[in-house]
This record gives C-alpha cells, structure tokens and sequence, in this order.
C-alpha cells in the first residue's frame, strides 16, 4: 500500500488539511500520515479522524522556522517509513523547508501546485503567463510537492482514528538563526477571507481609488488584476490569480477586468460573478452570473448612487 507524508505547518492548521484533497487525487486508499512538530494536543485532537497516522515530534529546540532541523526529520521519518508521496503547504514555512528536504531525500519537487492532472502536477510557469504540467516517472520516489493555500477544498470526513507514533530527533543541529525579537504584526485583512471582492482590471486603472468606498458599502475588499499590480495602482496582497491569490468569496466584482487565464485560475473557489465591461465578449463575461456591459467606473459611481439612498431612507426610518 502507498504511504502519503503531510507536512503541518504550525499555524496552518486549514490550509494543511486542504491538502487532503491532494493526497485522495493522487494516492487514492493509501495510507495517510501527518508529521506534526511541536502541535498542542488540542492541534493534534482536531485532526485525528482524518488521518492513519500521526507522526509527532515533540522537541523544544526546534522552532517553526527552523527548516534545516525540520528537514532532517522529514528524512528520518521517510528513512523509517518508506513514503510514496511527500506535500508541504506553500506557506513561508513550507517553501523554506521543502526544497531542504528534497536536497536531503535526492528527489525533485514540485513547487506551488494549482492542480493535479492525469499523472501530473500542475503549477503556474513563467511569472504566471502559464501552466506547466510536471510528470513524474514511476521509480521517481518520493514524489514531493508543496501545495498552495485556498486553491484545493477538503470536506473532513472524521471516519479515521489516527495511530500516534512518537519520533525523537537523531540529527538535530543547533541552529545558525536566533530569534532576537518579535514584534506582533498589526492586524490586517486577507483578501483571500473576503466573502465580498470588489475587484479592478485595466478599465478601471485611473479611477480604482474609487473601489473603496464601494467595497466599504458592501462590507467587503477592493482586490485587482495583475495588470494593475504590475503597474504600481495596487499593492501585490490584493492581486488575484496565479502570481496572486486565490480567493472564495460569495461574491466577486469583475471591474474592466478581460479575464485572462492567469486571473481566472485565481477565481475558482469563487460562487458569483459580477462582470462590468465595455465588451460583453471579454472571457471573463463568459463565466459570469450576471454581466453588465458599459464603463465601469460610471457603474461605480452609479451604483454608490443608489447604496447611498438606500441607506439614506433607511437612517430616516429610523
């Protein structure tokens, strides 16, 4: 039977059980292990039902970042236990620790998958312009990937009791990064946990400004195209697509955006489609629930018309 190794990163509890449905797309009715390093037993409690087995280390020297220690366990534990495949999440951690890990096993590795294929992972290329499909030969073991967060969903089925198996490091090495300080990062909202986008395209470049206040009604984000982000308009944590995110909002509004392949990967998880454009017949349109065609930034305008009447009318009621 082929055995699955899941990396879990600490911190990433959902994003490392979506890489379950990697796991059932590529070894399906394997065997299934999560090595956990230094998780709580609350951690460890919440994913139990999913997995065969639970691989845990618990060592107090080795911290989160600590890739080169950590990628020396990955290779005991596959010394010891002979995996078939190997998948990381592609958090900060994750793409740290893999290519280390990959070096140590003499493996290749598949960076940032997207999607799994017919005997191939598939990963964005070229900045994003494109997707390259990976084959793997047969006797190229372990296979090893890292996944991209919010990309793939796994609904958890709770119908396993995982068996634990304690590991002790043999090979650990003191560290050559010291933590000297933290400081707690001001909070922030993630485009990728907006259950409304409102998001610009190239129709909409001299005017995206006027985004926020129209995200601000509507209890959402402003997000953007690669187009804009490249220009220097938008910041790069709003951009959506390959070489940006992928997000899952309700709902997203497609603002003079024509809806190239690299944007639209980054918009699968996504259950409605608003499109504005002046051509009804952009690719994006084609994908749409409802698509309006006309200048964007006078639906903008006309649009925050309407909300601020609305809500004019209601502060009057009451």
């Amino acid at each position: 039977m082929s055995k699955t190794l899941m990396y879990f990163d600490n911190g990433s509890l959902r994003v490392c059980m979506d890489l379950l449905a990697v796991a059932g797309k590529i070894n399906s009715g394997g065997e299934v292990y999560a090595l956990c390093v230094n998780h709580s037993a609350e951690e460890l409690a919440e994913i139990t039902g999913e997995f065969d087995y639970l691989l845990c280390v618990q060592d107090e020297r080795i911290q989160p970042y600590d890739a080169a220690n950590i990628a020396r366990i990955i290779e005991e534990v596959h010394r010891a236990h002979d995996f078939d495949i190997m998948l990381l999440p592609a958090t900060y951690n994750g793409r740290a620790i893999a290519p280390r890990a990959a070096m140590r096993l003499k493996t290749g590795l598949t960076a940032d998958v997207t999607s799994v294929g017919a005997n191939q992972l598939i990963r964005p290329a070229f900045d994003g312009k494109i997707l390259a499909g990976i084959a793997n030969k047969d006797d190229a073991r372990p296979l090893m990937a890292t996944i991209r967060p919010n990309v793939f969903k796994y609904t958890p089925m709770r119908s396993k009791s995982a068996k634990t198996i304690n590991h002790e490091p043999g090979n650990f090495r003191p560290g050559g990064i010291a933590l000297i300080e933290s400081r707690d990062k001001p909070p922030s909202r993630d485009i990728r946990n907006s259950r409304v986008l409102v998001s610009g395209g190239g129709g909409v470049a001299a005017d995206f400004h006027k985004l926020d206040a129209l995200a601000e009604a509507l209890g959402g984000q402003v997000s953007a195209s690669r187009k804009l982000v490249d220009a220097g308009i938008a910041g790069r944590a709003l951009q959506v697509g390959q070489s940006g995110k992928t997000v899952k909002a309700d709902v997203y509004i497609a603002l003079g955006i024509s809806g190239k392949l690299q944007h639209v990967v980054g918009l699968k998880n996504v259950k409605h489609i608003i499109a504005v454009n002046t051509d009804k017949n952009a690719p994006l349109c084609f994908m749409a629930d409802i698509v309006v065609e006309g200048d964007a930034v006078q639906f903008v305008e006309r649009l925050m018309e309407k909300l601020n009447k609305k809500l004019m009318e209601l502060s009057a009621l009451s």
